[in-house]
């Protein structure tokens, strides 16, 4: 098994945006309806707003591939690309999937592991996120990963307004 996370550029798009759907579908299309997922996807995964937020270089995006198949898939933000205002010595993980015949298999670990390694190496001393209250299997794996809750904010998938935990670890 080889597994290697690399950075993605303006030529994955296509494969960003594929992948995007994918996770984001296989995780919130049984708790939403069709319209309010439609929307959603419609949106957040346009590939002009995607191509935007790729061009920021206060956002980045990586890919995680196992055996030379993508697998999933990181966004990170800093200084004023975060979802929220958090502060410079601050760093958000905005999305982290994995695709779930992936799952189980250790590969978000690595993938956050990568993420955290970013966030020091840049002399962060905070690194925070947001996942939907009802996520329970997210919350738990962040919480073993020893982030805890600090906030909530506003969601929107479609019309219907929901709740993010913000979550947050300091660093050593």
């Amino acid at each position: 098994m080889t597994v290697e996370i690399r950075p993605c550029g303006l030529g994955d798009l296509e494969t960003l945006r594929n992948i995007s759907i994918e996770t984001f579908t296989e995780t919130f299309e049984s708790h939403n309806s069709p319209e309010n997922l439609r929307a959603y996807l419609d949106q957040a995964f346009d590939p002009e707003r995607l191509k935007t937020e790729m061009s920021n270089p206060e956002s980045r995006f990586f890919f995680i591939e196992k055996d030379g198949e993508t697998a999933g898939y990181l966004k990170i933000n800093t200084g004023d690309a975060q979802s929220e205002e958090m502060g410079g010595d601050s760093f958000e993980v905005e999305r982290i999937y994995i695709s779930n015949r992936f799952q189980k298999q250790g590969l978000g670990k690595i993938l956050f592991g990568h993420a955290l390694d970013i966030a020091r190496k840049e002399g962060k001393t905070k690194v925070w996120l947001g996942v939907w209250e009802d996520n329970e299997n997210a919350i738990a794996f962040y919480e073993k990963l020893g982030f805890i809750a600090a906030g909530a904010h506003s969601f929107f998938m479609g019309d219907d307004e929901q709740t993010d935990i913000i979550m947050e670890k300091q660093l050593d």
